[in-house]
């Protein structure tokens, strides 16, 4: 039989190899239960952007096993303030390609399957603008002074032509669109893909004025703070979402509440592909805000 002495040798051991096996799989257990933010560019009300992505972000978390939270800011400018701080670690936006953002070191590993994008100015179906010298003086509301497509393209391209307007800002892109529609300004500077989706759901009558050249959709990326392999877990699970039935049913009834068109779903991307936005920037006659 085993002595006192034996039996507590051989616990000490056990114990030894419990705390040890202990140590070595919690930093592994936390790697994979740890949340990560989702920043979202303001487009849309908070509670539209909060019913159209959380369905999203829970498959993607379940199929990936990274723990995904949608993180909201009020505005474009917040938003923006955000990625210049780090803070989400995952962010579906372009503001991370300004000279201001840039240096936050967001890297871009997907992006939405719909068509690129571009920044028009439109007016209501009824107005009496058909040109953009037409709206010399006039007030034209914007979503915020961080849009890309939504500010920074169209005000670019009212300077090189020498129009001068009134700009008002209306938060998102959604927002300036209803400004316009309640009459508040004579014109409204929006993505294309947005103003399409909203006029679909609303009905609503407008007409293009002006429309940009194309740009990539707005892409999903990644802090560099973030392990290699929770960012390929989550890469690959937006990517093959729409290829898993129960991910393609969501994709469909997030899409149906916005009346986005298909394609729907997630394809591979690279900073390479936004290499047009970086350039805008270099160029731009707009000062930052």
């Amino acid at each position: 039989m085993a002595t006192r002495l034996q039996r507590r040798s051989l616990l000490t051991v056990i114990l030894r190899l419990a705390l040890a096996g202990a140590a070595m799989i919690t930093p592994t257990v936390k790697a994979q239960t740890e949340t990560a933010t989702f920043g979202v560019i303001s487009q849309r009300s908070p509670t539209l952007t909060a019913q159209y992505w959380n369905p999203i972000l829970r498959h993607v978390a379940d199929k990936a096993g990274v723990p995904l939270v949608l993180k909201l800011a009020r505005t474009g400018p917040e938003h923006a303030a955000m990625i210049t701080r780090g803070e989400p670690d995952f962010i579906y936006s372009n503001h991370n390609f300004t000279p201001e953002n840039d240096t936050a070191g967001y890297r871009v590993i997907a992006r939405p399957a719909q068509a690129a994008i571009s920044g028009q100015i439109i007016v209501l179906g009824s107005s009496q603008f058909k040109s953009l010298a037409q709206l010399q003086g006039k007030d034209v509301v914007f979503p915020s002074l961080a849009a890309f497509v939504g500010y920074y393209v169209p005000m670019d391209a009212l300077l090189r032509q020498g129009i001068e307007v009134s700009p008002l800002f209306a938060g998102n892109q959604e927002g300036a669109i209803g400004q316009l529609k309640a009459g508040r300004a004579a014109a409204a500077a929006v993505n294309s893909e947005v103003i399409r989706e909203y006029a679909k759901r609303d009905g609503l009558s407008y007409r293009v004025l002006w429309t940009s050249e194309l740009y990539q959709n707005i892409p999903i990326s990644v802090h560099p703070r973030i392990p290699k392999q929770r960012i390929e877990a989550v890469r690959e699970a937006f990517v093959r979402m729409a290829e898993d039935p129960e991910g393609a049913r969501i994709l469909a009834a997030s899409a149906e509440l916005i009346k986005q068109a298909p394609p729907f779903g997630f394809v591979l991307a690279s900073d390479a592909d936004y290499e047009n936005v970086r350039q805008f920037h270099r160029t731009t006659r707009v000062k930052g805000d």
